[in-house]
């Protein structure tokens, strides 16, 4: 499996974003009352929705960013990686998040945009 991004959005209004995603992206692959997940081809992208984003003055929509990949050989691989160029990485095995089952990592940028390299183990 090749890599692809993940974005995950807070919005203020689940309804009316999946609304305007499924005109833009087609039809969601997972819709829960609290969460929505769109996933394209060409190029390939998995968008997530939740709720979270309370007023304009907040900390914006940008929950968090993300690369998938096949499997947590690749995970390691990318930690490995990462470790080796000087950064640290947060683990988080066999953890529950957007309705499956992941082991991941974390790393923050300077700004505090929260990056996660993960893979689901079930769905």
């Amino acid at each position: 499996m090749a890599p692809s991004v993940h974005i995950s959005l807070k919005v203020r209004d689940l309804d009316r974003s999946v609304d305007f995603y499924r005109r833009f992206f087609g039809e969601p692959a997972k819709l829960k009352s609290d969460y929505a997940k769109f996933v394209t081809q060409k190029p390939e992208i998995h968008l997530a929705l939740g709720p979270g984003l309370e007023s304009p003055a907040g900390a914006g929509p940008l929950s968090h960013l993300g690369i998938r990949v096949g499997s947590v050989d690749e995970v390691v691989e990318w930690k490995a990686g990462l470790h080796a160029r000087g950064l640290k990485a947060e683990d988080e095995e066999r953890s529950e998040c957007c309705y499956a089952l992941q082991d991941k990592f974390w790393l923050t940028d300077p700004d505090g945009n929260r990056w996660e390299i993960y893979t689901v183990l079930q769905d």
